[in-house]
């Protein structure tokens, strides 16, 4: 049996990097997984087979969490009576500096980043048992100043804020609320780092040597997801390479 055997995690933003590696993780602990996606269908559910395929147990549900009614059919979706887990991964991440933002991109970014972690926590928390574990996605961004990502490093500031109250508030219920800050992940989103100097330029920035793998978040959430994490909450855990220490 697995750590997270007869437990249900569910993973927004899971059709393609981190989430992904993260729902792959749970997955392969025992978890059965519910892979939340807003597009990219035939991508999720190749995560999902994959999983399958393994051994696991998986399931997709779909909701746009860029529309305000995105977290409530995301919570009215999800077939699960309960949520043992919940990975607040997904994310976009324009890269824009304050002159060069434009308002509905700004929007876009609030809403996703911000509005939909807050509604979906919310939607889903009455699904959460006594002991659940919520596991949000921040950035090393909070900690150290990057050009050109203004908005997307403050959007990230909120999930830190947001997730030491939320552990103070459901602590009662034996409930563990922790971030998780990657640097630069190896994924679509980080895809300059394969650009001319990328590499160069990221080997400037990291303590430890090499690329960082969606799977290497994944191993910090596991963690916090199984039983080992139980006494951690609150906390804001790097895993970045250490990155601009």
């Amino acid at each position: 049996m697995g750590r997270l055997t007869n437990k249900t995690a569910l993973i927004t933003g899971a059709s393609r990097g981190i989430g992904a590696a993260i729902a792959s993780r749970l997955a392969a602990e025992g978890a059965h997984v519910v892979l939340h996606f807003g597009s990219g269908e035939a991508e999720v559910r190749a995560v999902a087979d994959a999983i399958k395929a393994k051994g696991g147990t998986a399931e997709v549900v779909q909701a746009d969490l860029g529309k305000n009614d995105g977290p409530r059919l995301l919570a009215e979706r999800t077939k699960a009576t309960k949520v043992d887990i919940l990975v607040n991964n997904a994310g976009v991440a324009p890269f824009a500096s304050l002159a060069e933002m434009a308002e509905d991109a700004f929007d876009n970014l609030a809403t996703i980043n911000m509005r939909s972690l807050f509604f979906v926590t919310q939607k889903l928390l009455p699904k959460i048992p006594d002991g659940g574990r919520i596991i949000n996605l921040s950035s090393a961004v909070t900690r150290t100043a990057f050009a050109g990502i203004p908005a997307y490093a403050a959007t990230k500031g909120f999930v830190d804020v947001l997730t030491l109250q939320l552990a103070a508030d459901l602590g009662k219920r034996g409930i563990t609320v922790n971030a998780v800050a990657p640097g630069a992940i190896d994924t679509r989103m980080s895809a300059w780092i394969h650009g001319p100097g990328g590499v160069d330029a990221l080997a400037q920035l990291q303590a430890l040597p090499g690329i960082g793998q969606p799977e290497q978040v994944a191993g910090v959430v596991a963690f916090l997801a199984g039983p080992d994490g139980a006494w951690t909450t609150g906390q804001i855990i790097d895993a970045s390479g250490g990155t601009k220490l």
